[in-house]
């Protein structure tokens, strides 16, 4: 019925999800995708995707409008059951509290109510469906606040090193920096196999090596700065568009190769199903 975490394990290095605005890339795309659930929620006639994907459950969204998360773990949990019985090839989904300070005083909580927030969903999502892919994420801001967490998984029962993924969160915008990479450092070296999200290509080649997976939609931000690849039509850039996102995905992924490091999945890429401009 579902597409198991546990594969993780036995996927050669780093297993890259590309960021997609569009959740029909389901059906187009060749390799892995990060897909939003706000996005795909509103799809009507589900059905096989092209490619396995992860689910992006739109926390920051949420706790950014609305200071807290308004859709109810069951809803979530029923929507994941959904997922996985129609389009299927579904890795994992979180549903994790975020810890920016954007954030933090969006919701008027502490960081540390987040991460009990957090570990609490996980828990939850896990005792409401445990057939389905949900994982763990460690939330937090300085290091000391990552490794708390870890021991708060402990606490109730949860040995993260025991897992083959484990989110890292509130890193994004952070993700090139020395601080970030002494975060996934001090977990990889406590056994955890970290799922970078939002990864810039930055963090993805001082640190991708640590990760077991990584997102990134840093593409689509490339491509805002440009104007349209020859031969697009209908936008005046890329920055919605499967053929730029493709080619990105492949530049990136070829030069963390060249640095000696190992990309799991990239002898697996293809272009979109039906070529061409696919915005």
């Amino acid at each position: 019925m579902s597409a198991a975490p546990s594969e993780h394990a036995a996927a050669p290095g780093l297993v890259f999800y590309l960021g997609a605005h569009q959740p029909h890339w389901l059906w187009r795309a060749g390799f892995p995708l990060f897909v939003s659930h706000r996005q795909l929620a509103r799809r009507r006639g589900l059905r096989p995707a092209s490619c396995r994907w992860a689910l992006d459950s739109g926390g920051f969204t949420e706790l950014s409008l609305h200071g807290r998360w308004v859709t109810p773990a069951a809803d979530y949990a029923a929507a994941v059951a959904t997922y996985v019985q129609q389009i299927g090839g579904l890795d994992f989904a979180p549903q994790d509290w975020m810890c920016e300070p954007f954030i933090t005083a969006h919701t008027g909580l502490t960081v540390r109510e987040h991460q009990e927030r957090t570990v609490a969903s996980y828990l939850e999502l896990r005792h409401l469906a445990p057939q389905l892919p949900f994982i763990p994420v460690v939330q937090g801001w300085a290091l000391a606040d990552y490794l708390h967490c870890v021991e708060l998984y402990r606490s109730a029962g949860v040995d993260l090193a025991a897992l083959p993924l484990t989110g890292l969160g509130s890193v994004c915008r952070r993700q090139s920096t020395g601080e970030i990479t002494e975060i996934v450092t001090a977990l990889a070296r406590r056994g955890l196999r970290p799922h970078g999200f939002g990864v810039k290509t930055g963090g993805l080649h001082r640190y991708g090596h640590q990760l077991v997976s990584a997102d990134s939609m840093a593409w689509s931000y490339s491509a805002r700065r440009l104007p349209a690849l020859a031969g697009c039509t209908g936008h005046r850039n890329c920055a919605n568009c499967l053929t730029y996102a493709a080619g990105w995905r492949h530049r990136v992924l070829a030069r963390y190769a060249a640095r000696g490091y190992q990309a799991g999945l990239f002898s697996d890429d293809a272009q979109p199903a039906d070529g061409g401009c696919t915005a």
